[in-house]
């Protein structure tokens, strides 16, 4: 089931309808920050019920899924699919142009890398007040300034990360 890339054109449209549905539909934006929240604190309730059940913020934003949670899975879901369907998934952990600036032997650093940077996004989604999805389509959509500016410090500050990492 191999078929070529898919068309940022296409996607992007599909995007900006789905971005239109959930708001015309739900009356909330776009965005699945609050997603991780909410299995953060589903898990809190497993491990620690007692400490979660009186955090503030689960008080207001019940661990539970819902639609968001849906979109998470469905995204990474999605991902998968589409890079299955068109012939981009492969099972290697490092792609040639980490190997080229870090080396063969250079897997642990990695993955430390995409854990350190998966929890500083996590925490600059909560701080942002919503997710690169959140503010990069839907508060655009909305014409938000606040979306605006937060989209351009995401290019800025990947920019200022991949230069030195990458030298490039």
């Amino acid at each position: 089931m191999t078929s070529p890339r898919w068309s940022p054109l296409v996607v992007g449209a599909l995007i900006g309808l789905l971005a239109t549905a959930t708001v015309a539909l739900s009356d909330k934006p776009l965005g699945i920050s609050t997603a991780y929240a909410r299995i953060s604190g589903m898990l809190g309730l497993v491990i620690a019920p007692w400490f979660t059940r009186h955090l503030a913020y689960f008080k207001e934003t019940l661990p539970k899924v819902d639609w968001e949670v849906a979109l998470l899975v469905g995204t990474i879901v999605g991902g998968l699919l589409a890079a299955w369907s068109g012939d981009t998934l492969t099972n290697t952990l490092l792609p040639p142009t980490w190997i080229e600036r870090f080396g063969p032997d250079s897997g642990p650093l990695r993955i430390a890398m995409a854990i350190a940077g998966g929890f500083l996004l996590a925490v600059g989604a909560r701080i942002a007040g919503g997710c690169t999805s959140g503010h990069g389509i839907s508060g655009t959509i909305l014409m938000s300034v606040g979306s605006w500016i937060a989209l351009m410090s995401f290019f800025v500050g990947g920019m200022m990360i991949a230069l030195p990492i990458f030298g490039r």
